[in-house]
Parts: structure tokens; C-alpha cells; sequence
């Protein structure tokens, strides 16, 4: 397995990391910054945590079974945000890394909110090279539009384009 390891000095605070992993096409891009770790490594995701927080405190996946966050894990784009190794934070985008993706499941933890990890986050994930190139980007939210409008996102010029199967409350039981 041949693998090639770059450390990049982005700030006097911040460290980006890059590995390659030549024969899986893995890569792994980490911003250490402020005692806070920010990364695409799907390793370093605590499926228990992002449980947790989807479950219990988001708005738009109240009581979503552990099995579904472990398998939409698995098969999306992630980032994480950890601070001493605990997961602090989290996203994904669902993607074909060729022509779309859509980003999902974003959150800081209540008690982190207000110190720029968001966009630290958002940063990170613009940048990454399996979302370059695409002709969508998209995204829901009820009220971070804010925070994303600096990214570049703004409502659907054509709305009445778009259709969805929308399941209000498909976890709860």
C-alpha cells in the first residue's frame, strides 16, 4: 500500500493534512486549529454521537433509527468537527462526485455554536476535492441561510422545477 502524507502550515494556528492513499482512492484532509480538529476521515465519525444529536435535538430527524445514520454515513461524503476526540460536530453530502450534491445533517454542538466552526466546516468542505466540478450544489435549511448564503447558496431561481416525495415524521414511531 503506497500512501503519500502532506502537512500544509495554513495559519501560526492551523495545520491541514492531506493523505492519499494511492490504491483505495482514499483521502483524508484535517485542519487542526484552536484545540479543534476538522476532518473528512469516515473513521473518525462516532456514528453514536451523530445518533444522538439527530435523534434527539435536530428538527428534521427526530427519532431516526441508529441503523439509518450508521448506513447514510456509510454511504455519503462526511466531515467531522472534534475537540479532545469527541465529535462536536457534523455533516455530509450526498453525492455522485461527478454532477451533484446535496449537503445534509449539519450541526455544532449547542454548547460550540458562536466560535466560527460552522464556517470553518463549510470552508473545509467547499474545498474538498470530490465536490469540485459539479454543476448542483444544494441544500435545506430553516435557519442557517445566513451561514450559507456566504458559500454561494441562494434560493431556487426556478422553484416550480424541483419536485420531492417529501415523509413528514418518517421516524417517528
Amino acid at each position: 500500500m503506497h500512501s503519500v502524507k502532506k502537512k500544509i502550515l495554513v495559519s501560526r494556528y492551523s495545520t491541514l493534512t492531506c493523505v492519499t492513499n494511492s490504491t483505495q482512492q482514499i483521502s483524508e484532509m484535517e485542519i487542526n486549529e484552536n484545540g479543534f480538529v476538522f476532518s473528512d476521515d469516515i473513521n473518525k465519525i462516532d456514528p453514536v454521537s451523530v445518533h444522538h444529536y439527530l435523534s434527539t435535538a435536530s428538527y428534521w430527524a427526530q427519532e431516526i433509527p441508529f441503523e439509518v445514520v450508521v448506513k447514510s454515513i456509510e454511504n455519503s461524503l462526511c466531515f467531522g468537527i472534534y475537540k479532545e476526540e469527541k465529535q462536536i460536530g457534523f455533516a455530509r453530502w450526498v453525492t455522485d462526485k461527478a454532477t451533484f450534491a446535496h449537503l445534509a445533517d449539519v450541526y455544532i454542538l449547542e454548547q460550540y455554536r458562536g466560535l466560527g466552526l460552522s464556517k470553518k466546516l463549510m470552508s473545509l468542505m467547499v474545498f474538498h476535492k470530490d465536490l469540485q466540478g459539479l454543476r448542483r450544489y444544494q441544500l435545506g435549511t430553516r435557519d442557517a441561510h445566513g451561514l450559507y448564503s456566504q458559500y454561494g447558496f441562494k434560493p431556487l431561481e426556478d422553484p416550480e422545477t424541483m419536485m420531492a416525495i417529501v415523509i413528514k415524521n418518517a421516524y417517528k414511531k
